[in-house]
């Protein structure tokens, strides 16, 4: 069994990424490991037209709930990545992506968790502590060695509601992680985007990593979402 990730991009692309990229994200049940990232944003925005930003921040808000999205904005936000593999409810190889933001005043939370889509060739990523969102995630090695990946089709599920979110409201998401090998850190950089609107949202910033032995540590409580979704 291999990582999700290497999985879905192929050997020959998922070799081409920084060594230190590789191991990251080979964290899964083949490789015993799990991550975990400790660093700073260097800034935390949101966009929007004056028509549209009044109208994302309580979007945002509701999100925040359920650990999807980030309601508030900052700079030099220290935050924490988990990235935790275990199999979910439905014995998929799951991967926590839970990201805690130290905000003054309180933390914030922006959790997914990710598995290979049925298909072999892309992830599935779902948001927050419900699953509600689901987002096909497309990943690629760039050229200089980073790893670039592309989020849309998100669908939304409730219940027995299963529906695709419309482009007029719905964003795609472009994120860039890469390796400085000058200052042994990571590199992360979030942009999400409305076709109509432009930017909405999104971070940059940078992080060390450590990794430890999964079959000691295990999954830490509250790190699981509450409900699991088999729908793809």
């Amino acid at each position: 069994m291999t990582s999700i990730f290497r999985t879905a991009m192929g050997d020959a692309a998922f070799e081409r990424l920084h060594p230190a990229l590789r191991r990251r994200f080979s964290v899964g049940l083949d490789s015993g490991e799990s991550c975990t990232g400790r660093g700073v944003m260097d800034r935390i925005w949101h966009g929007g037209s004056p028509l549209i930003a009044p109208l994302l921040k309580p979007f945002l808000a509701l999100g925040a709930s359920r650990h999807i999205l980030l309601p508030r904005t900052g700079r030099r936000i220290p935050f924490v990545i988990e990235n935790v593999p275990y199999l979910d409810s439905f014995g998929r190889e799951t991967v926590t992506f839970v990201r805690t933001f130290a905000f003054p005043g309180g933390p914030r939370r922006f959790d997914a968790t990710m598995v290979l889509d049925p298909r072999g060739d892309r992830v599935l990523d779902y948001l927050g502590t419900h699953q509600h969102l689901a987002s096909e995630l497309l990943p690629s090695a760039e050229p200089d060695g980073s790893l670039l990946i592309r989020a849309w089709s998100h669908r939304f599920r409730e219940g027995p509601v299963d529906v695709r979110v419309p482009e007029l409201i719905g964003a795609d998401a472009e994120v860039r992680e890469s390796y400085d090998d000058t200052t042994d850190r990571f590199r992360i950089r979030v942009r999400v985007t409305n076709r109509r609107f432009g930017p909405l949202f999104g971070y940059e910033g940078s992080f060390t990593a450590t990794y430890q032995d999964i079959g000691s540590s295990g999954v830490r409580a509250g790190l699981r979402p509450v409900r699991e979704e088999i729908r793809a």
